[in-house]
């Protein structure tokens, strides 16, 4: 991946903001930037130079990963010792950073370590993320490792499948998934793993529990992978037993609103039109009430990035945005639905991910 490129990129935010200096501290938008894959790092960015500060756990990984910024191993803070470095810094009389990700007292710290002429003036909180825009449009081998990842957990829903019975608790399903997903090659789970079964189904956000799986019910699986440091998500839910006439419906009605919203998809379209393609499919079928959160979100280096599918949200799509479709219904105490596809924004459309069968399976 080019990260000499996403610098300049970025740089040229810096210079059209007025700011000749940018602390970065989330360790996404680091790995982003510089390639650095370690869990304490700050990269300071001026108009000329890049430098990415960590401890002396990464000694050996920092250079070996770094090649768009110079490396300093530091034994104090890396974000003090970026900050410092910033300051000394020829020419550098203002030093953004995102308020998003720094506490209170992470400030007070980085002020306490500039000479006193510079603790009221130096730092600048910006009004808007500098590195999340960059972010959201994927290049080609962001695509292709949400590609890969995307369809590992579709070989992981598949497996599955043939791994429910009745009566298995929740967390042994989740347990198969996340084990099954190591051994074929995951980093990691991007979320901890949802398996909601009967009544439980009805929760949006039903991680495994003990509970027994039923005879006859739902049972909805959400769940994602990090392949090369990026998230897979996907949801299907699907029928223990014959499902009766109204779980049919209304599992006929996500399906419909969903695969509407996906269908939507596309360069230059509002994201609340994409929301609305897919709620108001459930409006007409009496269901919109049930359907409690947003159509979908941004997905990258982290599981939940801009833009946000929902409603009234005026963010338009671009070529190289992934994004989830999402809708569900939940009809307390009874039963719930969700089916989610990641889909990327094409300069035609949209090209779904996760290509996992979403008819009603009965199992």
């Amino acid at each position: 991946m080019d990260h000499f490129r996403r610098i300049g990129q970025l740089r040229r935010r810096l210079t059209k903001a007025g700011l000749s200096g940018l602390l970065v501290t989330h360790p996404p938008d680091v790995r982003y930037l510089s390639g650095f894959t370690g869990s304490s790092a700050a990269l300071a960015v001026t108009r000329r130079a890049a430098r990415l500060f960590s401890d002396g756990r990464y000694t050996a990984q920092a250079p070996e990963e770094v090649e768009a910024a110079q490396v300093q191993i530091v034994s104090t803070s890396p974000a003090v010792s970026a900050v410092e470095w910033l300051a000394a810094q020829p020419g550098i009389e203002l030093a953004g950073f995102d308020p998003a990700w720094t506490t209170v007292a992470d400030l007070a710290r980085w002020k306490a370590a500039l000479p006193f002429r510079l603790r009221r003036t130096f730092l600048s909180a910006l009004a808007a993320p500098p590195v999340e825009p960059l972010r959201c449009i994927k290049d080609e081998d962001e695509l292709s490792a949400m590609t890969e990842a995307a369809l590992l957990g579709c070989k992981l829903f598949d497996h599955v499948l043939g791994f429910i019975w009745p009566g298995m608790a929740e967390i042994e399903v989740a347990a198969e998934i996340e084990h099954r997903a190591r051994l074929l090659g995951a980093e990691g789970m991007s979320f901890e793993t949802i398996v909601a079964s009967g009544a439980r189904s009805a929760l949006p956000h039903g991680r495994a529990t003990t509970a027994r799986l039923p005879r006859r019910g739902f049972l909805t699986l959400d769940f994602g992978v990090i392949l090369k440091g990026y998230c897979s998500d996907m949801t299907r839910t699907v029928h223990l037993g014959t499902p009766r006439d109204k779980e049919r419906s209304a599992y006929h009605a996500v399906l419909e609103a969903q695969e509407a919203a996906v269908a939507a998809v596309g360069p230059g379209v509002r994201c609340g039109d994409v929301d609305e393609a897919a709620r108001g499919i459930l409006r007409k079928a009496g269901l919109a009430d049930a359907f409690s959160h947003s159509t979908g979100h941004g997905v990258g280096l982290e599981i939940h990035e801009p833009p946000r599918i929902g409603a009234e949200q005026t963010t338009r799509l671009v070529p190289g945005m992934v994004v989830t479709i999402e809708p569900g219904v939940y009809l307390a105490p009874r039963f719930g639905i969700r089916i989610e596809d990641m889909v990327a924004v094409t300069q035609s459309g949209g090209q779904v991910l996760t290509p996992a069968p979403k008819a009603l399976i009965e199992l």
